[in-house]
């Protein structure tokens, strides 16, 4: 059928990244869909007196109604026809676009309007020359004594603390009590001690302390890098993103706020109401955290797709049967597609640090 759509007009909202389209079907084509429309509910039609697919058209009209037939052929008209034209307008669309249209009349001609999303823009600066300038700014990492000393001290007053819960003492005023100890007066971190918690001596302990401390120091100092790189990259990105994917962030984000909030016993309407804040005002506190969040996503998955770079199957299974045992309830389909999505993140993430993964190394088990 050829292309017969008439008044066709095209605008683009950049704010929302969506395109859309008003046009008009001709009667004529119309028609011409009526007729493949009364065809298509033939096949499935189910009339009193007659077999399936084999009742005659006079009688599916009368059953069925003119007006239903056109809304059917209103139906076919735009599914065949829109795709043409955003494709003939050079649009590449994400989502099944929204339509909107009066209801058709014989013999009379329709007009319709249809949004949909575009597919995202990503314009990426030289994001290899940016990494090495952040991966160039070697940070020294290392636990000084008195770090070691605080943490020691810290372990100490929790251990005090948690002798005088099982003394009897009510738990704030334990926790007041053995924070004002002196130091001279906290119980030590003996042998006795730290065999209970599985360490060999009270040596090997303070040792596996400092080396805790290190360990996590070189993760924040990781994080702290991570974090500057994808800043750099979302400042001198140009990027254009439909709004349903910010959406889609803050709905991310309010759902992991519920669960935190229900870990402790509270839910988001409490929350609300305590801050003096409606829901709407919140995810709007949200909007600028969320449209980096969606820009740090379309960068990376830029990059991973530029970069040739992406998780092993086996690696996949591997994770999936490990978050398989976590959430045996969530679909099989979605749980990949979740982990595939984090390891291509993680890998690269690695790629900008300039340390990927060395083969069997193992993923994050953050699902």
């Amino acid at each position: 059928m050829t292309h017969a759509l008439k008044q066709v007009k095209v605008s683009r909202d950049d704010e929302r990244w969506e395109a859309e389209v008003r046009a008009e079907i001709p009667a004529e084509m119309l028609a011409t869909y009526r007729v493949e429309a009364l065809r298509a509910i033939k096949k499935t039609a189910k009339i009193d007196g007659f077999r399936e697919g084999h009742a005659p058209e006079d009688r599916i009209v009368q059953v069925y109604g003119e007006a239903a037939i056109l809304r059917e052929a209103v139906e076919h008209a735009i599914q065949h026809e829109l795709p043409e034209l955003f494709a003939s307008e050079k649009l590449l669309i994400i989502e099944s676009p929204k339509v909107t249209t009066d209801a058709p009349e014989a013999g009379k001609s329709l007009v319709f309007t249809a949004r949909a999303a575009l597919a995202p823009r990503v314009e990426l600066p030289d994001y290899k020359n940016i990494a090495d300038k952040h991966n160039a700014a070697k940070e020294e990492i290392s636990v000084s004594d008195d770090e070691h000393l605080e943490a020691m001290a810290h372990l100490q007053r929790e251990r005090a603390r948690i002798e005088k819960i099982e003394a009897g003492t009510e738990p704030q005023k334990a926790a007041e009590e053995s924070k004002a100890m002196k130091p001279e007066e906290l119980p030590a971190l003996d042998d006795a001690f730290v065999q209970s918690l599985g360490y060999e001596s009270a040596e090997k302990f303070s040792a596996a302390l400092r080396e805790n401390i290190q360990t996590e120091k070189e993760m924040w100092a990781r994080e702290k890098k991570r974090a500057a790189i994808l800043d750099d990259l979302v400042k001198d990105s140009t990027i254009n993103y439909p709004v349903a994917l910010r959406e889609y962030e803050l709905d991310d984000m309010e759902a992991r706020m519920k669960d935190d909030l229900s870990r402790m016993g509270a839910n988001l309407e409490g929350y609300l109401a305590q801050a003096k804040k409606t829901r709407e005002q919140l995810r709007s506190e949200w909007k600028d955290a969320a449209d980096k969040r969606a820009k740090v996503r379309l960068i990376l998955s830029k990059i991973a797709q530029q970069e040739k770079l992406g998780p092993e199957e086996k690696d996949v299974e591997h994770e999936l049967q490990h978050a398989k045992e976590h959430y045996p309830q969530a679909s099989s389909d979605s749980l990949r597609s979740h982990i595939v999505h984090m390891m291509r993140n993680e890998l690269t993430l690695r790629f900008l640090e300039g340390n990927p993964p060395a083969g069997g190394e193992p993923f994050s088990h953050k699902h």
